[in-house]
């Protein structure tokens, strides 16, 4: 749980793992060109390594990049629950949970930037976890190993994700979801505190229904109810009223506008 300050520390944070997506999927080695000792697989190649009887050796490939899971191998052998990830590219069934024939596929056609972020997250685990051993030559790679046009579309996807995560995490630092409880005896109850929704902040906040264009109900947050409001900082002929009047935000029927809770009895 982050203060304001904290907020800054994810956001570098963030752009950080964009940073490093990008080295990792685009490789940017200058005028050289690639390592001479990158090792470049075709598909045909990569698919003797299942991990079975006289099988070279057990790899999977993420993106066109390819690991070595051999350490993992009671995860990923013949037989085991994610063998069909062995030999091939399958990047969209990362997403897709679908590990059919059909579904364990490298065709991330479609997928949104926020599906995109988590082929992230699990480049992020096999960089992490298992050696990495070449590229892949199809979809991601070239014949000479570089970057092609779709990864480099992949690469744009992350960056607009991670974008619009930060995003997500402004605004969850400006408007904290509300507590909320439940039951059938006493009905609905919503309240702040400085650790609702996550958010440890230095101020509690009151409760307010909060609409987003495109969401069918609107969600409770805890709402500043001093100083300027979130988008004037600077000004300093404000009205002292944090964000109350921030036009996408409504008062809970039967509550008073500054109570810190609201009870909703059946």
């Amino acid at each position: 749980m982050l203060r304001l300050c904290g907020l800054g520390v994810v956001l570098s944070l963030v752009a950080a793992a964009a940073a490093v997506m990008t080295v990792w999927l685009m490789d940017w080695w200058g005028p050289e060109g690639p390592p001479s000792g990158l090792r470049l697989f075709v598909p045909e190649e990569l698919a003797r390594y299942r991990g079975g009887p006289g099988d070279p050796g057990l790899y999977l490939a993420l993106l066109g990049r390819v690991y070595d899971v051999s350490s993992g191998r009671r995860h990923y052998e013949p037989g085991a629950h994610y063998s069909g990830f062995a030999g091939r590219d399958a990047s969209r069934a990362f997403v897709t949970g679908d590990y059919s024939e059909a579904g364990l596929v490298d065709d991330i056609t479609g997928l949104s930037s926020s599906e995109i972020l988590i082929l992230h997250n699990w480049l992020s685990f096999y960089e992490k976890n298992y050696v990495f051993v070449g590229r892949l030559v199809g979809r991601f790679y070239r014949e000479d190993g570089l970057p092609t046009s779709e990864l480099t579309q992949v690469e744009a996807m992350v960056t607009e994700g991670m974008e619009a995560n930060e995003e997500r995490q402004r605004e969850k630092h400006k408007f904290p979801p509300c507590n909320a409880e439940w039951s059938s005896a006493k009905g609905s109850r919503v309240w702040c505190s400085q650790k609702s929704g996550g958010v440890n902040r230095d101020w509690i906040g009151v409760p307010r229904k909060m609409y987003k264009p495109g969401a069918k109900e609107p969600h409770c947050v805890c709402v500043r109810t001093t100083g300027p409001p979130s988008d004037q900082q600077d000004n300093p002929r404000h009205s002292n009223r944090g964000d109350l009047d921030n036009p996408n935000l409504e008062e809970y029927t039967g509550c008073s506008p500054l109570a810190m809770a609201c009870s909703f009895p059946l």
